[in-house]
């Protein structure tokens, strides 16, 4: 008899993906998000436990952050490939932490627009509706354009 259970044999409602899905990425533990980027887990034992068996390997994130690729090897159901793929999501986890948006300009009024533009224009030959995307700091965070007109060159 089988004492380990499937994540398939798990309720639907249950499973980490699902309940990402339904709940959102905070309503999950930390071991369901880690059981989510795993995918599998070993022959004898599900993805869950799997994860739950790293996060009681490690003190804390910190050590699990910090674990090299053949210290994440030595847990049973991790192998060069999990440890790698692990390694890379701490990474971009990090670098999404650091991350910050681009902003490139401050306006301070309608002017400043317009003269920010301007150069950027002088040369088009048609209508152009560009959309100036603002925090609350005035900075511009996304520029758009919102529609080119056409050439039409007949004047009433």
């Amino acid at each position: 008899m089988r004492e380990t259970t499937l994540v398939r044999e798990v309720p639907k409602s249950s499973r980490p993906r699902e309940r990402l899905e339904k709940y959102g990425e905070k309503s999950l533990a930390t071991h369901e998000l880690l059981a989510i980027l795993l995918r599998t887990g070993p022959k004898d034992s599900n993805v869950i436990q799997l994860s739950l068996l790293i996060l009681n390997h490690f003190e804390d994130l910190y050590s699990l952050k910090m674990a090299s690729i053949e210290e994440l090897m030595t847990i049973k159901g991790i192998g060069r490939t999990k440890a790698i793929e692990m390694k890379a999501s701490i990474e971009l986890g990090i670098r999404l932490a650091n991350a910050s948006q681009l902003k490139s300009g401050t306006i301070t009024s309608t002017q400043a627009a317009g003269g920010l533009l301007r150069k950027e224009m002088r040369d088009l030959q048609q209508e152009h509706v560009i959309a100036l995307y603002l925090n609350t700091k005035n900075e511009i965070i996304k520029k758009k354009t919102i529609f080119i007109g056409s050439l039409n060159s007949s004047v009433a």
